[in-house]
């Protein structure tokens, strides 16, 4: 194969315009050296750094053992360059740009988790609720090892992405190293367009609403104020306050953040960001009225809950509008901004980090809660025989009207209760969202939300004391 100097003139003039260098071209290779130079170092260039750039190029193009195109080296040589800065920035080619655009819509085809790149593997930050990733047991923290057969190791963030997506409806089977897991654990998954309700409440108690969102999406902020009031209808006079489920946020939109934090503050600061330049530094503040009145919130989170869920837990802890429950959230504290470009791609690129209200990074540190839990699930201890006096044959009654000494009235009890397991009772169980709880029922769903209980519990009490 012989030398290309097409491209390295391409590559010479390309790097010339990107950082302000003037650069002659003759004779299809670079012009006199010393004019090179004398202009690189003019724009503080490294020049020996852009020499070698260029005879790499050369290199793979005489000796690499398939014909490589010049657009597949230089796209590959900007994927290396911003993926080479931190994991969250990359190039997105056209196609890339118009699905993580579809994403913050709330719609996007795939297997609804959020991934990034560590040590070469595709790591799981969080998958998504009610997607094909959560329903087949998808784990924060889980690392992909193969997608199908295809090793990830190798492949770039995006490249995985790719691959992960597809038709809806076919098959996709990942190989996944878990910790607390001797061997890979395979996992097949059904592909979808995923619809992403980002939020949903349902009646905990008879006084107490639990709003989960699951991502940030433009529509967040609307939606979530909405299930807060259809809430307050249901519970009227008696709702005294809210647990704010965040686990497993991978985040989303800023502004969404920013909206959901400011549903619950009569002011003051939300977030800033601040970038390496002064122009890049932005404070959000929240505008006046509380969709809550100031009823106590307790907010769960967990290793899951990323970037703008983290926003809104520093937010609310900051401004001690709300206790913070659960484990040390993920410390994913930068933004990206998408930058268009004019082939119809985009850049995203780190432009600054996150700080909260009293100015803790939250990158790489993440929130500590307020109130720490381990993982635990609640099991009913296994009961033993036991004897009451009611077992005892012969009794004596206990003297009230209706008494019976044969256990009809049990018999009768635990008959109903069979037909109310089988549904023959007429009573329509479909859907209990707006059934309260109680406090055992929740623990053994979900310790840690059973624990929020409690929490906001201490916090209503807490109150009516100090009103006194």
């Amino acid at each position: 194969m012989s030398s290309n100097p097409t491209l390295r003139t391409f590559a010479a003039i390309a790097f010339g315009t990107l950082f302000g260098v003037s650069i002659a071209v003759t004779h299809g290779v670079f012009a006199e050296r010393e004019q090179v130079e004398d202009a690189a170092v003019a724009s503080g260039l490294p020049v020996e750094d852009l020499q070698t750039f260029v005879e790499v190029l050369t290199r793979v193009q005489d000796g690499y053992v398939e014909d490589v195109t010049d657009a597949e080296l230089l796209e590959n040589a900007i994927r290396g360059m911003l993926s080479g800065l931190d994991p969250h920035s990359a190039y997105l080619d056209a196609q890339e740009f118009e699905d993580i655009t579809a994403s913050t819509q709330g719609q996007f085809g795939g297997l609804g988790i959020e991934v990034q790149m560590q040590d070469g593997l595709v790591r799981v930050v969080a998958p998504i609720d009610d997607t094909p990733a959560a329903r087949a047991g998808i784990q924060p923290g889980d690392l992909v090892v193969k997608i199908d057969d295809t090793n990830v190791k190798g492949m770039t963030l995006t490249e995985a992405v790719r691959r992960m997506r597809g038709e809806p409806g076919t098959m996709i089977e990942l190989t996944i190293a878990r910790e607390g897991e001797p061997q890979p654990v395979m996992v097949d998954i059904e592909r979808a367009i995923i619809k992403v309700s980002s939020v949903r409440s349902r009646v905990l108690t008879n006084d107490i609403g639990y709003v989960r969102v699951s991502t940030f999406t433009n529509n967040t902020g609307k939606n979530l104020t909405d299930e807060i009031e259809g809430l307050r209808e249901k519970l009227g006079d008696k709702m005294r306050g809210i647990v704010l489920d965040l686990r497993n946020n991978p985040g989303g939109v800023l502004n969404a953040a920013v909206d959901v934090t400011d549903a619950f503050l009569e002011s003051g600061n939300v977030v800033s960001i601040r970038g390496r330049e002064e122009n890049q530094k932005r404070n959000f503040d929240a505008g006046p009225g509380d969709v809550l009145g100031g009823m106590p919130i307790v907010v769960l989170v967990n290793g899951g809950s990323a970037s703008a869920s983290e926003i809104v837990a520093g937010a609310l802890q900051d401004h001690k509008r709300a206790v913070v429950v659960g484990s040390k959230t993920f410390g994913k504290g930068s933004v990206q901004t998408i930058l268009p470009l004019s082939n119809d791609g985009a850049v995203k690129l780190t432009t600054a980090r996150y700080y909260t209200p009293d100015g803790r990074s939250i990158q790489a540190e993440g929130i500590n809660p307020d109130i720490e839990l381990q993982s635990y699930r609640l099991e009913p201890v296994a009961k033993g025989i036991s004897m009451r006096e009611a077992d005892l044959e012969g009794r004596l009654s206990n003297g009230n009207e209706g008494d019976a000494d044969d256990d009809s009235g049990n018999a009768e009890r635990q008959k109903k209760a069979v037909r109310k397991a089988e549904g023959e009772d007429g009573e329509d169980d479909s859907d209990d969202r707006d059934k309260p709880k109680s406090l055992d029922e929740i623990a053994k769903e979900d310790f840690a939300l059973y624990e929020a209980v409690v929490v906001l519990r201490g916090l209503i009490v807490s109150e009516r004391f100090t009103a006194n």
